[in-house]
């Protein structure tokens, strides 16, 4: 492969195992917003769409959370994307300028959901069923934005396909022979669906004391989406595994012993979630759903690591031992999710009324 396309590596203050604990840490954060605010406006769309009274009830309770999601959503994912610049930067940077036509087009986008969602929010009783030309609008953003970082994700673990650069000066370079790339991002997408079931679940929680139908209503509906979507994201992740390069596949079968038993847990966890979606446990459905999240973000990084390993590993970062920047960082990590607690809560006492 030709290097002279990737910049040289950043050198650390701390060893790289610090930099890779918080980007494990806090991606899996980002992910469960990105889930409920993607899974949990379209699942808002689907009830106003069909229309009645508790469903009603139910699309304008998740318009109003909206914005809120998308905000946590953008915030959360600030600390891991850095996390990852400084380990894999001379491959992230790249890609995204391979691709900076679609890269660059995600910001303006988002700013227009954003827009969309606040309209949606506040207007919601005057726009009647208009409100969801602007709330489907905001799905459909979402879903283009997935589709880019998802391919910004895979492009970056790609190095081979660097020099097509030279055939797509236009920042137009777009993977079209990968066949796992519609399988990684169908399984993202529909994982989003099924995590936000149970974020519509528990915004119904909230509002058991004020309208009890509005409350079994959304944990009805909220559980019967997690257990069918999840049952078909099964399938889909499956046929995600057998879309891999051999090398890759293997990784997860015997080949290393981590990664392996990493799947064997997500299988455990997956059949967990379902048992307990299946009996109507939220709590419990919840626990294990957001350590799924948690092992399969564990598995994402070993499928990157090995994507690189040809070609670049962790252990070549050069570190010039420099403790006060992280010692600050986890200070200023800690004051910011007190903060965020805070504000949670403060707005679920305006949402519930309390």
């Amino acid at each position: 492969m030709d290097t002279l396309l990737l910049p040289p590596t950043d050198i650390l203050p701390v060893s790289w195992g610090w930099f890779q604990f918080l980007l494990l840490l806090t991606f899996p954060l980002h992910l469960l917003a990105m889930n409920a605010m993607l899974g949990g406006l379209a699942i808002g769309v689907a009830q106003h769409l069909l229309g009645g009274g508790v469903r009603y009830r139910l699309a304008h309770r998740l318009a109003m959370v909206t914005p809120l999601l998308i905000a946590t959503t953008v915030n959360l994912g600030v600390a891991p994307f850095l996390f990852l610049q400084v380990l894999y930067g001379h491959f992230i940077y790249t890609s995204s300028i391979l691709m900076a036509v679609g890269w660059i087009m995600v910001i303006p986008l988002l700013m227009l959901a954003y827009w969309w969602a606040y309209v949606y929010d506040f207007q919601f009783e005057l726009l009647g069923r208009l409100g969801l030309l602007l709330a489907g609008g905001c799905v459909l953003i979402f879903l283009g934005i997935a589709a880019t970082l998802t391919h910004n994700m895979l492009l970056m673990g790609l190095p081979q396909l660097f020099q097509e650069y030279f055939r797509h000066q236009g920042g137009t370079l777009m993977i079209v022979d990968d066949n796992s790339y519609l399988f990684r991002y169908l399984h993202m997408v529909l994982g989003a669906l099924s995590v936000g079931g149970l974020a519509v679940a528990l915004i119904g929680r909230f509002h058991a004391d004020r309208d009890l139908e509005l409350a079994d209503h959304a944990e009805r509906v909220g559980l019967r989406v997690f257990l069918i979507v999840t049952l078909i994201n099964t399938a889909i992740g499956t046929l995600y595994l057998l879309a891999l390069p051999r090398g890759q596949m293997l990784l997860f079968m015997g080949r290393d012993l981590g990664a392996t038993i990493a799947f064997g847990v997500g299988l455990l966890l997956t059949l967990g979630v379902l048992v307990t979606a299946w009996r109507l446990r939220l709590w419990l459905t919840i626990a294990h759903a957001v350590a799924l999240v948690y092992v399969m973000v564990f598995m994402r990084s070993w499928l990157r690591s090995s994507y690189l390993q040809q070609v670049f590993t962790l252990d070549q970062l050069q570190v010039v031992p420099q403790y006060s920047p992280l010692l600050f960082f986890f200070g200023i990590f800690v004051f910011g999710m007190l903060c965020l607690t805070w504000l949670w809560r403060q707005t679920a006492r305006t949402l519930t009324g309390s």
